[in-house]
């Protein structure tokens, strides 16, 4: 059974909880990733995805005032990077999140998307070059 460990993303964007989500926005951007890391401190205190920015937009924001904290979502469920992708998957469906941050040892090394996901379940079905 794979693990979460060979197939998360560990180019981390990470952010602090005091930006203005307009800011962190432009950098989800310019890195094209779907969610970042939100610490404070050092430690993981929440994720803030794409969705949490479009739901924010939808809200009437201000561009200066709203912060990352008003947004994310605090204390993420997490996996650890020798779970399995079908246990990822179960969490993902069942929490109704995209994003899971990866913990080893106590630390954040990773995240896995449900991009990463699909791609496991795809990579033995899909034709490799012709």
């Amino acid at each position: 059974m794979p693990v979460a460990r060979n197939h998360m993303s560990t180019e981390l964007l990470t952010v602090e909880p005091t930006l203005p989500i307009t800011e962190v926005a432009k950098r989800m951007v310019s890195k094209d990733v779907g969610a970042v890391l939100v610490f404070d401190g050092g430690d993981l205190c929440g994720i803030l995805t794409e969705r949490d920015v479009l739901r924010a937009v939808a809200d009437g924001i201000d561009e200066q005032a709203t912060l990352v904290r008003d947004r994310m979502t605090p204390h993420p469920e997490t996996l650890d990077a020798d779970d399995t992708t079908e246990h990822a998957a179960v969490l993902m469906i069942h929490g109704g999140f995209r994003h899971l941050p990866v913990m080893e040892h106590g630390a954040v090394v990773g995240v896995l998307s449900i991009r990463d996901l699909m791609r496991v379940v795809l990579e033995d079905s899909v034709p490799r070059g012709v």
